[in-house]
Parts: C-alpha cells; sequence; structure tokens
C-alpha cells in the first residue's frame, strides 16, 4: 500500500469564521490573495498605514484615537491569553 495514493487524501472542510470571512466581499478578496501569496499582507498594511495617514490629515486627531480605542479590547485579550498557563 503507497503512502502517496489520493484516495487516502483527506479534503479539509473551512470553519464556518472561514467560509463568512471569504463570503464577505472585500475582507474575503484580501483574505483569498493573502493565502495564495503571503508577500500581499505588506501591500494591505501599507494601504492601512496609508488611510490613517489620510484621515489624520483629513479630520485630525480624532482619525488616530478613534482606531486606538477601538483596538482596546483586542489588546485587552490579547494579553489575559498570554497570560494563561
Amino acid at each position: 500500500m503507497s503512502l502517496h495514493t489520493p484516495a487516502t487524501a483527506i479534503a479539509i472542510q473551512p470553519s464556518l469564521a472561514g467560509r463568512i470571512l471569504h463570503a464577505t466581499p472585500i475582507l474575503g478578496h484580501v483574505a483569498r490573495d493573502i493565502a495564495r501569496d503571503i508577500s500581499t499582507i505588506y501591500y494591505v498594511l501599507t494601504i492601512l498605514l496609508t488611510l490613517i495617514v489620510l484621515a489624520v490629515q483629513t479630520w485630525g486627531f480624532v482619525a488616530l484615537v478613534l482606531p486606538a480605542v477601538a483596538f482596546v479590547p483586542v489588546m485587552f485579550t490579547l494579553l489575559i491569553w498570554i497570560t494563561l498557563p
């Protein structure tokens, strides 16, 4: 019995969260691109940084504070997660 037979291949089913992410119009397209080529993440980060800079130029300090405030629950969860045994 050969280990490389196609009959032994198992199809991996995506999770519900993965299916919802890929079904979302803009985020799904970006997620599929990142799954194909990991260097795409650098383009996404550059675009996000540019959007923040343009928002700060347009609306001032408020545009810099609001993403930071929105990120507080994420950081709080991350800090709790890394301290779990």
